[in-house]
């Protein structure tokens, strides 16, 4: 039976960083599938569209923060990450997926959590909460450069508010390799 890792977290909280060092020491071969992947097959042209992937810059908590919102051609790309990661597991692969998946307060996104646990059910899967601190996840956000700059700011109080994961991994003080090894430790990878 197919493994699935969901690592769920900000962006640039280290979750590809996670991924490739999981692959490196887990016993099985797993491969690793990103969900900024799948945005990257949108067409140019609907970035900053309301029909594919939006940012918007806002005041919350009088802060500037950047709001990310998906329109209906974007949403359905991820569908189909979602339905394409179910079909890789049922041709007998393990995955690591690497995933932005908001608890029960954004819209929409209690929809992809119960998609991925329909989808995924016939599989071992591990859902993994990626976390470090906002500070931290601001100054990585400005050293990659190819981030929208204040994004982990927005996605920081929603991606793991209602979310129930089977571990929790800190990556501000831990490296990839020290939260693999736990991974691999707690999951039996």
């Amino acid at each position: 039976m197919a493994t699935v890792i969901l690592l769920n977290g900000v962006g640039s909280v280290g979750k590809s960083s996670l991924a490739k060092a999981l692959q490196n020491i887990a016993a099985q071969p797993f491969l690793h599938t990103e969900m900024d992947t799948f945005l990257a097959m949108l067409p140019e042209r609907l970035e900053g569209h309301p029909d594919g992937l939006n940012f918007e810059q806002r005041i919350e908590d009088g802060n500037v923060t950047t709001f990310a919102s998906t329109g209906p051609i974007a949403k359905r790309a991820l569908s189909g990450m979602r339905r394409s990661v179910a079909a890789m597991a049922g041709a007998g692969n393990n995955l690591i997926v690497d995933e932005v998946l908001f608890g029960n307060t954004a819209t929409g996104s209690a929809k992809a959590v119960s998609e991925y646990r329909t989808l995924l059910e016939p599989y071992e899967c591990h859902i993994v909460g990626v976390f470090a601190s906002l500070e931290v996840l601001e100054e990585r956000e400005r050293r990659r450069g190819d981030r929208n700059i204040r994004l982990s700011r927005w996605q920081y109080k929603r991606v793991h508010e209602g979310m129930t994961c089977d571990l929790s991994v800190n990556t501000k003080n831990r490296s990839p390799l020290a939260c693999a090894e736990l991974m691999n430790t707690s999951l039996n990878l």
